[in-house]
Parts: C-alpha cells; structure tokens; sequence
C-alpha cells in the first residue's frame, strides 16, 4: 500500500502519466517497501518535453516579458508555501528525512532559497550602458550597450539527498532568468519534482515553460538532455564522476553546463577554539546520515590536543546512541540511507577504513534492528591519514575521519590536498581562523559558525567540485548570455 500520491509527468501543461501507462515502484528508505508509484517516462516522453520547452522559448514571450514571469514564480511560490505539509511527508517517506532534518535543509531551507532568489529578482541587469567610446583615431564613435538575456532551454538534472531544495535552486532560478525549464530528478525521489508540475499548472503557467520528466532509468532521459542541440543549458548536482559524463555529452553541442558536484570538506578545529569541546563535539556527522555535498567530513585537529579531542569525540558518540533512527522523534536529524544500493557503499568504505588501518572510535555497523530500511550507525575513524582512500574520496554517509596536524600550515595543506574544494569551517580565535579561510581552496567557509551557504549567496565549488554558481544573484545570472549592441553615430 503506498503512502504518497503517485508521481506523474508534467509535459507541456499537462498532468500526465508516462507513454504507455508504465510505472515504477520507489522504496521508502525507513521501510524498503513501497511509497509511491512513478511515472516511468519513455524517450518518446523526453522527447515530447524538449520539443515543448523549445517552442515555450522561441514562440512565447516568456524570455522578454519579465514582470509576467515574476508574477508567475511569486505565485508558484505561494503555492508551494500552501502545500508545506505535502512537501513534509514527500521528504519523510521518499527522501528518508527525519523530522529535525525536515524542519531545516529538507523544506524550510528550501522555501527561504526560493524566497531569497525572488526578492534577488529586482537586481538582476537586463540592460547596461557601457558609454560611448570612438575608435580607429576617432574614425568610429559607438554608443555601446550590454543586454542581458535568457539562454534558451535549460535541463536541470537533480539528486535525491535534498530533493527539494536543489529542485528550487535550479527551477526557480531558470524560471527567473527567463529560460523553459526541464526538470530531470533522481529515480528515488520523483515525488518533489511531479509536485512543482502541478503547482505549475494550478499557478497557471504558459504550456512548455515548465517540464517535468520521471524515469526509473537514471541514464536514459539525461543522456537524452545533455546530447540534445535543442537543450541550451544543463544543471546538474551529484557524483563529479557523473558530472564529467555529462560535460562530455555537453560538449558535443557546446552547451554551456555547469555542475555542483562532490566534496570532502575539512573543519579545521584550531588550539585557541572558543569553545574547543563543543566544536570537536559537534563535528560529528549524523545530519541526514551524512549525505550532504557541503558537510564537513573530515575534522582536522591540533595534534597537541589530538587525545582530548578523541575522547570528546567518544563520549559525543556515545551520547548520540538511542537519538537517531526513530521517524516519529521530533529532535532526529538523522534517518537511513536512500537505499539498499547506498547503505552497501557506505558499508563497503567503513570496511575499507578498517583495512587502511584507521581505528574504529564509534559506530561501524548496519542495523536491520532499526527497521525493514537502510539504517547504519554513526561512525567515527581516528588516526586517520590524509592519504587513505576514506579520507580522499566522498562516501556520502554518516561516516567521520579525524586527522591529526602540526600546525596552522599543515591544516591548510592537507585541507587543500584533496580533488574536492567544495566547502568548509575554520574554528579558532577569529583574526587567525578568518586568515585560514581565505587560504583554503573552497567555494564556501564557515568560520566560527558562520552561515556560509543560504539562499541569497553563490553556492558552488573549486576543482573536482564543480563548475559555475547556483543559488544568490549569481544563481540566476548563470541561466543568462550578454550579448553587445553598437550602435554607430557620427564622429
């Protein structure tokens, strides 16, 4: 018996289920057993959204009218306020949420990006004078103007760790700029995409602007998007393996891409912390199991401090036994893993850990005891070594490494010495934590709690963590081309 409506396309303008009338099946990651029903899109039906979005673009005044959009996105906005509790129980049931995660990056910091990239909207430069300037020895005097205008159609293709949030990140943004939108999500969470196409249709959206497409092929409808000459723009967040896959299709066609990919972000806990227990403490990762781009998953620690530090970290751990796992507890901020599929990953780097030689502190183990899902303990490495492959590479579980250092230059260096440079945290007295973080090869720092990432900033990283902007002014920018106008008037 499933506990959410079923998913369905959105193509068009309309509500609608796949070619064919297939569905799939979507695991709940408390249960393993059976949420909802999706749509399971054909090529036919990809193919049917590019053809839409590509008309919505070039035979509709949407890219020009810009008031008419603003209004729309307003209004698609205060419909999705309207249906908070659906959003709710779509992040529970599909995405794995608890409650405490669900009244934070799940719903609420979703509806705050939304609201802080429509009250950007005002800002955003549609024309700009660049003056008048002669050239050739005064031969040629030009009046120069800089426009500002919407790529063309856009595919978002989006994971299944915050649905929601990134769903809006890339919609709302897009839909600003002026650009038709084909939204693309992961197969495990359909339900927080097939939502904003019939809150698009009830807001009364012009036909093509807006698509959703579901497909339990995660492949099949991207490798469509990403090669398609008729698609302008992709953007992607997930696995920066996947993201090199889809700037190789881009490139086919020259699309501009841009990607918000992995991380292995350090928190750098200096000697001088205000608070060094509550900082060491607090760098457990339980918030949503773990599987977060941004959180810092790495905890660098002054080796003159390196033993206190372990056994913070023991007791915190331990503390934290009977306060995860539970779907009813309202202070939970960690559930399972998104699936069966995950949860072995995850296992297969906790097992990996061990071979290295790092030490087990806490955790280490699945626990089918918590229910019929995906559930493994908080985990915590010591004696971890920059070089292992756990400290390297993103395992996207609730999985900590601690790693010892020297001094305030080894922090850095081995902050730095990963792929990734998508986030981090310094902590320590601020004038000496704020010159480590401008040091540190990320897109984000937060120093002495500092919010770093929030609906109104670029979000976004260096190196193997992506390409370009999303989120903030520069979010909405990103879905824009300058082009230069001339215009000749005699010397």
């Amino acid at each position: 018996m499933t506990i959410l409506p079923d998913a369905n396309l959105y193509i068009d303008g309309k509500i609608r289920p796949a070619t064919g009338g297939k569905t799939y099946d979507v695991l709940g990651p408390w249960t393993g057993e059976v949420v909802t029903k999706a749509a399971d899109a054909t090529a036919a039906d990809v193919e049917e959204a590019i053809v839409a979005a590509r008309r919505a673009f070039d035979h509709t005044d949407w890219a020009t009218n810009h008031a008419k959009r603003y209004e729309l996105v307003k209004k698609l906005r205060d419909l999705i306020k309207a249906n908070n509790a659906r959003m709710v129980e779509i992040a529970r049931h599909e995405a794995g949420a608890a409650i405490g995660a669900v009244f934070a990056a799940h719903v609420n910091n979703a509806v705050d990006g939304m609201d802080a990239l429509i009250d950007l909207f005002p800002e955003v430069k549609w024309e700009e004078d660049r003056g008048r300037k002669s050239a050739m020895g005064g031969k040629y005097v030009s009046d120069r103007t800089v426009v500002y205008e919407a790529i063309g159609v856009a595919a978002a293709i989006t994971p299944w760790n915050v649905p929601l949030y990134v769903n809006l990140g890339k919609v709302i943004a897009g839909l600003l700029a002026g650009c038709t939108m084909i939204l693309k999500p992961a197969p495990n969470t359909p339900s927080a995409a097939a939502i904003l196409g019939e809150l698009a249709l009830e807001a009364g959206f012009p036909a093509g602007v807006f698509n959703v497409v579901l497909s339990e092929d995660p492949a099949m409808a991207g490798e469509m998007l990403t090669k398609d000459p008729r698609v302008d723009l992709i953007t992607f967040t997930g696995s920066t393996l996947v993201g090199k896959k889809i700037m190789e299709n881009g490139a086919q066609t020259l699309k501009r891409v841009f990607l918000e990919l992995g991380g292995k972000s350090a928190n750098i806990i200096l000697d001088d912390a205000p608070n060094f227990a509550m900082a060491v403490a607090s760098s457990m990762v339980v918030f949503h199991a773990g599987q977060g781009c941004a959180i810092t998953t790495r905890v660098l620690i002054p080796r003159s401090r390196y033993a206190e530090a372990c056994a913070i970290l023991e007791q915190a751990y331990a503390g934290f036994a009977d306060k995860w796992g539970n779907f009813e507890q309202p202070t939970s901020i960690m559930g399972p893993v998104i699936s069966k599929k995950q949860m072995e990953r995850v296992m297969s780097y906790i097992e990996l850990g061990q071979k290295e030689g790092a030490r087990l502190l806490a955790g280490g183990h699945a626990r089918p005891d918590k229910g019929g899902g995906y559930f493994i303990e908080p985990t915590c490495f010591v004696d971890v070594t920059n070089d292992m492959r756990i400290a390297q590479e993103e395992i996207f579980g609730p999985v900590l490494v601690v790693i010892p250092y020297e001094d305030d230059e080894d922090a850095i260096r081995i902050a730095n010495d990963t792929t990734y440079g998508l986030s981090g945290m310094v902590q320590g007295s601020p004038e000496r934590a704020a010159h480590i973080a401008k040091r540190l090869r990320t897109g984000s720092v937060s120093v002495n709690g500092g919010m770093c990432i929030a609906g109104d900033l670029p979000f976004g990283g260096f190196k193997g963590s992506g390409v370009g902007r999303e989120w903030g002014r520069e979010g909405i920018e990103e879905f824009l081309e300058s082009k230069v106008i001339a215009v000749g008037v005699p010397a």
